[in-house]
């Protein structure tokens, strides 16, 4: 027997039910959810800003150590250019403590000389020939007279010209007490020579000679730096071998050339045959002095002529 089908109705208990509990379901969901927008997105905001701060200061401590590096940087930069400065000036006073020792040792050599220098102011005011015959004495005041060939080394500067009447005076005088000789040469402290056509030779000596180089002379303008040591050095090495007997007269008023000792070694170097040898040449000299010289010069011919068998004549400037 067949069953009758039922009709379905749906708003039946069962159906009820079921849409109670979903709708029940959604308003706990409704109840128990957070739709606070402001209150999700806050929490975000306030940690950027927070970051935010954070980099802006650290970013004004990082400008902060630039600015005191900078500083110390300039500062080490001033550092070293005051040490550079430092070290300028100890050089520089190490150079003038240098400087003063040498002129202590100037003034030294110079003191132990004035002794020397003023025997020499009470030697004989000018050399004078006695007579024609004056050849026949050994010496003419106190200058040996037996060389058969002289040479003058002259100073030529400004102090010098200035008397210059005077200096030619006194080298016709030496030439006087010499009346006869087989040559001679004449040269400035500097080593050049008065007659440049005789370099190198002997000039022939003669009465008429003799009054020619004095004429020359009267006008002759060469520049000197008062150092008579180079132009006996000079006179030295290209005459000294070609003479039998040799005299040299330095005439002049002062001496700027290098230390004493110095110039006395090169002398006694070129003078002599070997370090004991033999003197090629009588060294004299004639020196004007006055207050207004340094004292060198004498003190170097004193040692000169002492040294080199010859006589240093002081005269009145």
């Amino acid at each position: 027997m067949r069953r009758k089908n039922r009709e379905l109705d749906i708003f039946s208990l069962s159906f009820l039910d079921v849409f109670a509990c979903a709708l029940g379901a959604s308003i706990l969901l409704v109840l128990i959810s957070n739709f606070n927008k402001s209150n999700a997105v806050v929490p975000a905001t306030e940690g950027i800003e927070d970051k935010l701060e954070l980099i802006l200061s650290e970013e004004k401590k990082f400008q902060g150590l630039e600015q005191v590096l900078a500083e110390r940087t300039q500062g080490l930069s001033d550092s070293r250019l005051l040490l550079q400065r430092l070290k300028q000036f100890m050089a520089d006073q190490k150079m003038g403590v240098g400087a003063t020792s040498q002129e202590l040792d100037k003034l030294q050599e110079e003191n132990e000389g004035l002794a020397l220098v003023q025997s020499s102011l009470t030697k004989s005011a000018a050399i004078k020939p006695s007579s024609a015959t004056v050849r026949d004495k050994e010496e003419v005041g106190g200058i040996p007279v037996d060389s058969e060939y002289i040479i003058f080394i002259i100073d030529t500067s400004g102090s010098m010209k200035a008397i210059w009447s005077r200096v030619l005076r006194e080298m016709e005088h030496i030439l006087e007490i010499h009346p006869q000789v087989k040559g001679f040469q004449v040269l400035n402290d500097n080593g050049f020579h008065a007659l440049s056509g005789y370099k190198g030779k002997w000039i022939p000596d003669s009465k008429s000679r003799r009054k020619a180089i004095l004429r020359r002379l009267d006008d002759w303008d060469r520049a000197s730096n008062s150092s008579p040591v180079e132009g006996l050095e000079k006179a030295l090495r290209q005459y000294a071998l070609k003479a039998t007997t040799l005299s040299i007269y330095i005439i002049g008023d002062d001496y700027s050339g290098a230390a004493f000792d110095q110039a006395l070694d090169s002398i006694n170097r070129l003078n002599r045959s070997g370090s004991r040898g033999k003197r090629h040449a009588k060294i004299h000299a004639v020196g004007f002095l006055s207050e207004n010289t340094t004292g060198r010069f004498p003190i170097l011919m004193t040692e000169v002529t002492r040294q080199n068998g010859g006589t240093f004549i002081a005269l009145p400037y």
